[in-house]
């Protein structure tokens, strides 16, 4: 049978931006409630060591999402993970979530906070070896590829960064990037290039993968000559960018053509009572530290949405 729970404020969304948004508005005794599809901590929980998030020199991304969640356990928030979206209505007065297993949520205030996904090559061979030779997580499973040689796509903080860290396991990678420069900060640049387990083709990609049970080389393409070459490898790392989470967001609030949350300076959305936060949102950086101010700007506006409720 459907139970119906009402709460002050849903937060859609695990990451650091609905955790932080839930630590602001338990503390406000705010009655919180977050669901997330996936693990709270969301796609920072992949992340094998921050290292500029401040006043903490290093730590481990999984870590400081578990740290998160306490803290908004610890002042009421009510976290629940691996939860399965089934509909959202976000036009009422009250809105309402409907969970797969049939659990009606009901909140006078929502943050919509879904995160976004690794973005994928889409070439010939990508889905076949998934798993089986290509991965989008360093953390995951870079020990997977000790003593091995590996290739790591993309020329982004993420590429550099990652393909450093794996060089831990790895007897070489190799960065292939489409462009003739990277898009990452010096510091990332240098430390990749620095490292002598690292090699680099450059205004190149991935144009197929082939294998036979597991992934053994990748067709490289040049663009600028249009040459293609085999290269043999033992796995592919592919950090080129992420795909807002808003698929099922289309025709219930306004997103631009990226698929991305519009919001105003408050992470107000078109609609009243529905704010938005973290990577889904149209922004240029992302972040952690950025995701954390969206969820502090989004739960303070959204507290501030719940007192002129009580006021009118």
């Amino acid at each position: 049978m459907e139970s119906v729970t009402h709460n002050d404020v849903i937060i859609l969304g695990g990451g650091p931006a609905g955790l932080t948004a839930a630590i602001y508005l338990s503390r406000a005794r705010v009655k919180t409630l977050l669901l997330t599809e996936g693990t709270p901590g969301g796609q920072m929980t992949l992340t094998h060591e921050i290292a500029n998030y401040p006043g903490i020199e290093r730590i481990n991304g999984y870590a400081l999402g578990s740290v998160m969640k306490k803290q908004a356990t610890s002042f009421g928030a009510v976290v629940k993970g691996n939860v399965e979206i089934g509909s959202v209505d976000l036009a009422g007065r009250v809105k309402s979530i409907t969970t797969s297993d049939g659990q009606t949520y009901t909140a006078d205030s929502i943050i919509l906070a879904p995160g976004g996904r690794s973005r994928t090559l889409g070439v010939p061979g990508e889905d076949t070896f998934k798993g089986k030779g290509i991965s989008y997580c360093a953390t995951c499973d870079g020990d997977f590829f000790t003593g091995k040689e590996i290739v790591v796509v993309g020329g982004g903080n993420s590429a550099l960064e990652e393909a450093v860290s794996l060089t831990k396991y790895a007897t070489r990678v190799t960065i292939v990037h489409q462009f003739d420069h990277f898009q990452a900060f010096e510091y990332a640049v240098e430390e990749a290039r620095s490292n002598p387990k690292i090699s680099f083709v450059m205004s190149s990609t991935i144009s197929s993968f082939y294998g036979n049970d597991n992934l053994e080389g990748v067709k490289i393409r040049n663009l600028v000559t249009g040459e293609e070459t085999d290269f043999k490898t033992d796995g592919v790392f592919i950090f080129i960018g992420y795909v807002p989470n808003t698929e099922t967001l289309k025709e219930l609030v306004a997103l631009n053509d990226r698929g991305e949350i519009i919001t105003g300076p408050d992470m107000s959305t078109n609609l009243a009572g529905v704010y938005a936060a973290g990577d889904a949102v149209v922004k240029r950086y992302r972040q952690v530290t950025t995701a954390v101010a969206d969820g502090t700007v989004a739960a303070l506006a959204s507290a501030d949405y719940l007192h002129s409720l009580k006021r009118n």
